[in-house]
Formats: structure tokens, C-alpha cells, sequence
């Protein structure tokens, strides 16, 4: 299996390290110097898949040209807000691609890759969990994995071959996958639980540089933000007709937040998870905040935004989601 992943930072890196470990050729398209860096000193993977350094089967370009000969699958792993520039640079891989998905936290991502391809029956979905950093150029770092970190599936609910030998390669590379046949719940549950986190985590901890996750969690009025947050996307998921799944289970508790309907036990609930969080000793956010934390721009029109629209086409309030968007929104204007 030949894989070309498009966007190589963090996650794209801890991707292609995971399957060419597992034997698979994997060509990562990554900004120069980490290109660079790989070349000369192979890709240093460390996290909890233990330190390794990968040479073969891997190759790193720094310019979409420069990745030699056809592909099984590309995967683009560019930030949303990035997709257009990468896509139009990598004009020149359209036509050695056989088929095409995106790890971004979107639900848009399988209809821009099937335009830019032109053919929306070589575009597969895919939805993950799994977590990376560039600790700098040529290392990167794996904090995250669940026993089920990945999904993927056809756009139409059908399970086919390619869908299949995808997750079994990925299975294989230790990352436990599931070919699935309602990859479109999966895509819109995943958005549903890091709108309400990323929602929640920026409008409410922004404030503290050093702030994370559970800090947030054991004060009563962050928890109960949470909630109302998390009720908010709840409420247009739920109105989409999909039931919660947890799907990635153990780091999902839209279930449970779903099944309390007394605010404050719910509020207590969440404070409990802060404080064991803290007891466990994560430090951790998600990644609206950490691009906030270095002056980035957000991707808040693309992960906040489609559940606030979702809502209005709906007929469904959130207000407090809308709040928490309207914050991030003003601080997204001042980030370069």
C-alpha cells in the first residue's frame, strides 16, 4: 500500500510514522524544514507507542511535485482553514490518486476533496481521535489513543475493499480501527463533542496561559458552562435524528452527559471528571486553545459555526454555544 499524506505536521507525521512502522510506504508532504530534518536524521515518533526513529519505508518532500509515482490513498491533514492552498498546490497528484480522505475535524472535508478530485466515488470518510505535536522539526510527538482512535467508511454506507484494507492497516499499525457503515454519524459526533470542548475550553480558559482541560472542570461555574455547551450541540445532533454513541469511548461522555437531565448532578458529574483528570496529572486542552495559546487563528467557522447553522436550519436555540463562538470570533480577529 502506497499512502501520500498531505500536510504533515504533528498528526500527519504520528500517522505516517505508525504505518510505515507497519511496513506501508508512506510519502509525507511537510513544510521544509521538518522535510529536511527527516531526511537527514529519519522521523522521531515518542509518546505512548514508545521512541522510535523511521527511515523506511518513508519519504519526506517538501513540495507536492516532488512525491514520485501513484498512491493507494492521500490523506490531507492540513489545518480546515488551510485546505484550499494545499489542494491547489497539490494540483499535480489529482490524477495518481486512487482514493482521497481528510483527518480534519470537519463535516466538510469529503465534499471539498470529491470537487477538487472531481469524482466524489474516489473520496472515502474518515474520523479520528488521535493525537499530535511537532515537538520541532524531524520529532514528533503521540499523547492520545483510545482502543478504537479511528473510523472510516463510504460516504454512501457501504462497506467496500478500500475501506476495509484501510483499517486493516491501520490495525495493524496499532491503531484501532473500524470500517463502519454510518461513518456520516460518526463524522457528525465527533464535531458534536469537540465543538462543545473547543466551545467550552476557549471561552472559558483562554483568560490563563497556563490553564488546561481539568482546570476548568473542578470550578463549579466552568463545569456548569460545560454542560450547557455540551447540551447545546447535544440539542442539534440529537435533532439531526442520531442517539449519542460514544463513539470514541473512554474520552467521549456525550452519553452520560445526554442521560442526566438534572442540570446540577450533571455539573457534578463533570466536576468529578476534572478532579480526577487532575489526579492523573493531565495537562492537556484542545487544540482551538492551543492555537489561541500561540497567536494562531482559530478553526472556529469550521468546528463551532456548522452546529450553530445546523441549528438555525433546525429550528434548534443555543444559545451559549452562540455566546461562546462570539467570543472566540472577537479574539479570531486580534490572532495573525
Amino acid at each position: 500500500m502506497r499512502v501520500c499524506i498531505l500536510g504533515a505536521g504533528g498528526l500527519g507525521s504520528v500517522f505516517g510514522a505508525a504505518l510505515a512502522l507497519a511496513g506501508e510506504e508512506v510519502t509525507l508532504i511537510a513544510r521544509p524544514a521538518h522535510a529536511d530534518a527527516i531526511r537527514k536524521n529519519g522521523l522521531k515518533l515518542t509518546g505512548i507507542r514508545g521512541e522510535h526513529i523511521i527511515r523506511e519505508p518513508l519519504t519526506a518532500v517538501a513540495d507536492p511535485k516532488d512525491a514520485q509515482g501513484e498512491f493507494d490513498y492521500l490523506i490531507l491533514g492540513v489545518k480546515g482553514k488551510d485546505t484550499d492552498a494545499a489542494l491547489k498546490g497539490a494540483d499535480c497528484l489529482r490524477d495518481r490518486i486512487k482514493t482521497a480522505l481528510s483527518f480534519q475535524n470537519n463535516v466538510v472535508k469529503e465534499d471539498i476533496l470529491a470537487r477538487w478530485l472531481g469524482d466524489p466515488k474516489r473520496v472515502i470518510g474518515f474520523s479520528t481521535i488521535e493525537a499530535g505535536h511537532m515537538v520541532e522539526p524531524g520529532h514528533v510527538h503521540n499523547g492520545l489513543t483510545i482502543p478504537t482512535t479511528n473510523y472510516v467508511g463510504e460516504m454512501d454506507g457501504t462497506l467496500t475493499p478500500r475501506v476495509e484494507a484501510l483499517a486493516d492497516a491501520f490495525n495493524r499499525a496499532g491503531m484501532g480501527t473500524k470500517a463502519v457503515t454510518n461513518i456520516k454519524q460518526v463524522l457528525w459526533e465527533k464535531l458534536t463533542q469537540i465543538c462543545g470542548a473547543a466551545a467550552w475550553s476557549v471561552s472559558c480558559l483562554a483568560g490563563g496561559k497556563d490553564l488546561y482541560y481539568p482546570d476548568g472542570l473542578v470550578v463549579r461555574e466552568g463545569a456548569a458552562h460545560y454542560v450547557q455547551v455540551s447540551r447545546d450541540a447535544l440539542a442539534v445532533y440529537k435533532a439531526m435524528g442520531y442517539a449519542p454513541q460514544n463513539f470514541y469511548a473512554p474520552v467521549s461522555k456525550l452519553k452520560e452527559l445526554d442521560a442526566v437531565e438534572d442540570f446540577e448532578a450533571a455539573v457534578d458529574m463533570m466536576m468529578e471528571l476534572g478532579r480526577g483528570m487532575q489526579a492523573q496529572g493531565y495537562r492537556g486542552t484542545t487544540s482551538m486553545h492551543e492555537d489561541v495559546r500561540r497567536g494562531k487563528k482559530t478553526e472556529v467557522d469550521w468546528i463551532i459555526k456548522p452546529l450553530i447553522d445546523k441549528g438555525l436550519e433546525l429550528g434548534v436555540p443555543v444559545p451559549t454555544l452562540t455566546a461562546a463562538y462570539r467570543i472566540i470570533k472577537t479574539l479570531d480577529n486580534y490572532l495573525s
